[in-house]
């Protein structure tokens, strides 16, 4: 039956849409190197012709010299390491190529550009399919390339949407391979795009397949509605001349750390609010503007942190700013660390590296230059005599302004105009003072304008924000970061039941607590102090701790038998975060290690000598807690819990974070922010985030809600696990019931080998159901991502084993089915419920269907009668069926790259067969024993002729396809059929060019050729174009397989 959609017409819808957006579409075989209008050997990828007019074209007043020098280092790629190839070609194409240029009055530098930014519609844009490209006795030919100026930027590749094999994440696993084959291509790519017609994603050359990402909108205004295929919304909204070359050039970032370099596109959302920030930035900085830039919210793990990169990579280099000096303000020096270090790694983008004021007057000095710079600082920074604000003990938390100071008239730091403050999480408790911190801002700065980024919303009583920064200019919230996959939801889950605590055990979060927030610790109010020091006394009761630590390492261990991952504990103050730490290794000696770079947990705080002997351990300097943050961040590194008081609560990015354990009053922003830890998106099988409670912060929780939804945000920051519970045993009562007429429970009194023979057996009753293996196997999957989420939810426990069991007559029944070939199973998700089954169906119990149903593994080439007779004598004759139907179905999928004419004839013959098996005309013995077993009979049968004949696979299949006909074989005889099988493969291997399946020229002189041979032989004229028809056909299917066995063309 013919696909309803094919792969060829996704193509051509992929290439109209181009058209439409003005490129010019090209075939790749008309340049090829023996096409109508070469313009390239195969073992080129870029286009230099046109190349070379661009350039002419682009810089008029440069000398040629100058030019060709400019062309020759575009070409020349320096190291062996593909990704720093494809970041200096980035640098020239964004920055232009330096040269030199001999004038009369001596040598000096230029810049010469190689696409034309300003003027998108001064480029060539050109659409090309079907480009092959030659490496390494490699050949690919990617599906569509986009040249700009003859540079390949953008590859694309296509699948099938109707074809359930021919998915996104086949056509990503392509790209890996073309990665592997041809890496020249990937020198001057920009950008990767992958889809089936209907979604369709976007990433970089070091993106993986999680980070590939959709594109929402076409204008960016409103987000496209899911009735409209995805291609079309991202070919339009992102390929269009202007988008693409705006996207290569200010949102793309090489992202270096220690151990790594990322490449980073923008995602659609951070494109179009960076845009919109940046007009209202030049607005309100303008003559009549108000200095208020806006406030940017996009929720915590979207990416903000690189959305402040792109603003001020943008912003820099914006004509109207007249070059101005961003200063980046943080109010914790924790945050102005990592905010820092991600801005450090990203200088490619911000063409300078970022500047630290460390005080008041290094703030002064800095922002004294007349233009330029990116500077980071506290907000402290901009207290009048910071001595007199900032404790000595911990300088990130902040106490009122003096009052001699206030209504003070205070000498501004800079009095420019063009000055952008950029504030990082807008709205912290920092800017409330009345006539505090958001005055001493304006004062220092008085014609600065300021914007604001937040993971939150402004709280709807904030009245100080606004009136520094102004309104929102872009809102992202849950719901849609959610639907688009940056981040995955929040589960919470309440502990306070499942822990028995005592009367004097147990935290009341009254009225007097809600005005507690993290600085309290060391707050100099002293009624505030005390009620602070009462909660912690009740916090830290040590009889508590002890059932907090057992509870928490019960739940973890649990939870990470399902899903492999992280977790941070935060408690209310250093002495708890200490405390609890020992509690924990006395249940888990092992985790402890007194080196930084060994154990499984560690806290991690700031102090100093002064502090108690058991914390003085635990107190580390800056270098140190970064280099167990990388250890956190790292999944394959042993330290999976951290506990923190407030360190790492926000800006901390570890996307193998799952769970956060909260054992500390907090509200508002704060907990919000907290929350946020375990969103990031990181493996397939990480459905979601979990939030564990063990100190009753619900309510808090809520009016964090009510904020959120009151500043117009969609989506609830958390989702209640018993929403996941509820839906795990709702897929399990439907597993139950499909299986209501079996004896499924019994399996759990078997023995381990019975056990093992018992899944054949629920396999072969689930096949004997209608759609009951496709039921199932839906089923199943659903299950075990609800699993999941809700392990250790004592409802899930209690069905744990069945979740097992159910996995792994899911994983039998993948692999007999012949559904699913191309598809992938969960294999995250697998892995990881795996260390949780009952010991006696552990995966490394049952090998494979073959070992579970009692059979050797055949060697399908023969097809030994042994093995089919071990078939015949199976008791399942249900899973004997599916076994044998799915191995015949394999070995003709092989056949047809090779033999056209027998595969036909096999496949039709089995079609045909188990037609009738499906209608009811044939039992299944039979069906097994009269058809199955003698069809696989006939196949062998069918190897041995060619052997026979004294034919190799090839010449056997040209055989085949000229004894179609009885009439011919009755004329000719075996020996002259031979002879002509012999000389068309003759024949076929000298004319196999590469890309000859595409050009017509080689078609027709090869159809010539073979018509030659059978007038030679003297094969009946009637039938002679039906068998070029089908020689040609055969010829086409072995093309591949003649090129890469690299067969010498024979004189």
């Amino acid at each position: 039956m013919r696909n309803s959609i094919t792969e060829n017409e996704i193509e051509e819808i992929a290439l109209s849409y181009l058209q439409g957006l003005g490129y010019t579409y090209q075939l790749g075989t008309v340049i090829s190197p023996d096409g109508e209008h070469p313009e390239r050997q195969y073992n080129e990828v870029v286009l230099v012709t046109r190349l070379r007019d661009a350039i002419d074209k682009l810089n008029p007043n440069i000398s040629l010299d100058a030019k060709e020098d400019a062309l020759k280092k575009v070409l020349r790629t320096e190291s062996p390491n593909a990704l720093i190839n494809n970041e200096n070609f980035h640098r020239y194409l964004t920055d232009g190529v330096d040269v030199e240029m001999r004038t009369e009055s001596g040598i000096r530098g230029e810049k010469i550009y190689i696409v034309d930014f300003e003027s998108p519609e001064n480029n060539e844009f050109l659409a090309v399919n079907q480009f092959t490209v030659v490496e390494g006795n490699q050949n690919k030919r990617p599906d569509i390339i986009l040249f700009v100026n003859g540079l390949p930027l953008v590859v694309i590749e296509l699948k099938n949407a109707v074809d359930e094999n021919a998915n996104l994440k086949s056509a990503f696993n392509q790209l890996q391979t073309y990665k592997q084959a041809i890496p020249s291509l990937f020198t001057y790519n920009s950008l990767l795009i992958i889809s089936d017609g209907w979604d369709a994603r976007c990433g970089t050359i070091t993106s993986d397949y999680g980070r590939f990402m959709t594109w929402k909108t076409k204008d960016g205004q409103t987000t496209a509605d899911h009735l409209q295929p995805q291609m079309e919304v991202m070919f339009h909204g992102m390929l269009n001349k202007h988008t693409l070359l705006d996207l290569i050039r200010q949102f793309i970032v090489f992202e270096k750390s220690d151990s790594k370099t990322l490449k980073k596109v923008a995602a659609y959302h951070q494109y179009y609010a960076v845009n919109k920030a940046v007009e209202s930035t030049v607005t309100a900085s303008g003559s009549n503007g108000d200095r208020r830039g806006g406030v940017i919210w996009h929720t915590q793990g979207s990416g903000k942190s690189l959305s402040m990169v792109f603003f001020s990579g943008k912003l820099i280099i914006e004509p109207r700013m007249e070059n101005p000096t961003l200063v980046i303000l943080t109010d914790r020096n924790d945050l102005d660390e990592q905010l820092h270090e991600t801005f450090t790694n990203c200088q490619q983008l911000l063409r300078q590296e970022p500047q630290k004021a460390e005080s008041r007057k290094e703030l002064r000095q800095l922002l004294k230059v007349a233009s330029g710079g990116i500077v980071f600082t506290t907000i402290q920074k901009f207290m009048p005599i910071p001595a007199d604000i900032v404790q000595p003990e911990n300088e990130n938390v902040v106490n009122e302004p003096s009052v001699e100071y206030i209504g003070a008239d205070i000498q501004a730091l800079s009095e420019r105009k063009n000055i952008v403050v950029i504030a990082d999480e807008a709205h912290r408790s920092q800017y409330d003072f009345i006539d505090g911190f958001a005055k001493h801002l304006r004062d220092a700065l008085p014609n600065a304008t300021f914007i604001g980024f937040t993971g939150t919303p402004i709280e709807t009583t904030d009245k100080n924000t606004q009136a520094v920064f102004g309104n929102y200019v872009d809102i992202y919230d849950i719901q849609q970061a959610v639907n688009d996959k940056a981040t995955v939801p929040i589960f919470y889950e309440s502990r306070l039941a499942k822990v028995h605590f005592n009367e004097d055990e147990k935290v009341s979060l009254d009225e007097q607590f809600e005005e507690l927030t993290e600085g309290e610790e060391l707050s100099n109010r002293q009624q505030m102090r005390q009620k602070w020091t009462r909660l912690e006394a009740i916090v830290g009761n040590p009889n508590r701790l002890q059932k907090i630590a057992e509870d928490l390492v019960y739940h973890f261990e649990q939870r990470n038998a399902v899903l492999d991952g992280k977790a941070m504990i935060v408690c209310m103050s250093r002495r708890i975060c200490v405390e609890l730490y020992e509690a924990i290794i006395k249940i888990r000696p092992l985790w402890h290690s007194d080196d930084d770079d060994k154990g499984t947990i560690k806290v991690i705080m700031t102090g100093s000598s002064s502090d108690a002997l058991n914390m003085q351990a635990h107190i580390r300097n800056k270098p140190r807690r970064k280099a167990i943050g990388d250890r956190l961040k790292n999944p394959n590194d042993p330290l999976k819990l951290v506990i923190v008081r407030d360190m790492w609560l926000t800006g901390f990015d570890a996307p193998c974070l799952h769970t956060l354990y909260v054992d500390k009053p907090m509200r508002g922003h704060n907990l919000m922010q907290a929350i946020a830890r375990v969103n990031r998106v990181f493996t397939e099988g990480k459905e979601g985030g979990l939030v564990v409670d063990y100190l009753g912060i619900a309510q808090e929780l809520k009016t964090a809600l009510a904020d959120y939804t009151a500043s117009g945000g969609e989506g609830k920051p958390t989702l209640d696990q018993e929403l996941a519970v509820a839906k795990m045993l709702e897929l399990h009562e439907a597993i139950d019931y499909q299986l209501r007429h079996f004896d499924w429970r019994k399996f759990f009194t078997l023995t381990p080998e019975e056990k093992l023979k018992f899944i054949p057996v629920i396999v072969d009753y689930i096949f004997s159901q209608e759609n009951g293996e496709q039921s199932f196997t839906e089923n199943t999957k659903n299950l075990l991502k609800a699993f999941a989420i809700s392990v250790p939810h004592e409802r899930a426990m209690a069905i744990r084993d069945d979740v097992a069991l159910f996995q792994a007559i899911k994983s039998r029944l993948v692999k007999i089915s012949d559904r699913n070939e191309g598809g992938k199973t969960d294999e995250e998700m697998e892995t990881a419920i795996k260390q949780i089954i009952s010991e006696a169906i552990t995966a490394d119990n049952i090998i494979d269907i073959f070992d579970a149903a009692g059979l050797k593994k055949p060697n399908i080439e023969i097809l030994d009668e042994r093995f089919l007779q071990e078939l015949k004598d199976l008791p399942q004759k249900n899973l004997a069926v599916e076994l044998l139907k799915k191995l015949l179905k394999d070995e003709i999928k092989k056949r047809t790259k090779i033999n056209l004419v027998e595969s036909k004839k096999f496949s039709e013959m089995l079609e045909d067969a188990i037609k009738r098996y499906h209608n009811g005309m044939i039992d299944t013995v039979e069906f097994l024993e009269k058809v199955l077993i003698p069809f696989a009979q006939q196949m062998k049968e069918a190897d041995k002729r060619g052997e026979k004949l004294g034919l190799d696979y090839r010449e056997y299949a040209f055989y085949t396809a000229l004894e179609v006909n009885n009439s011919a074989v009755a004329i000719l005889g075996d020996d002259i059929l031979k002879h002509i099988a012999q000389e068309l493969l003759k024949t076929v291997r000298n004319s196999t060019t590469i890309d000859w399946t595409i050009k017509e020229s080689v078609q027709a002189t090869l159809r010539r050729n073979v018509r030659r041979i059978l007038r030679k032989f003297g094969y009946p004229p009637d039938l002679q174009e039906k068998a070029v028809e089908t020689v040609i056909t055969q010829a086409k299917m072995l093309a591949e397989d003649l090129v890469k066995n690299g067969d010498k063309k024979e004189e």
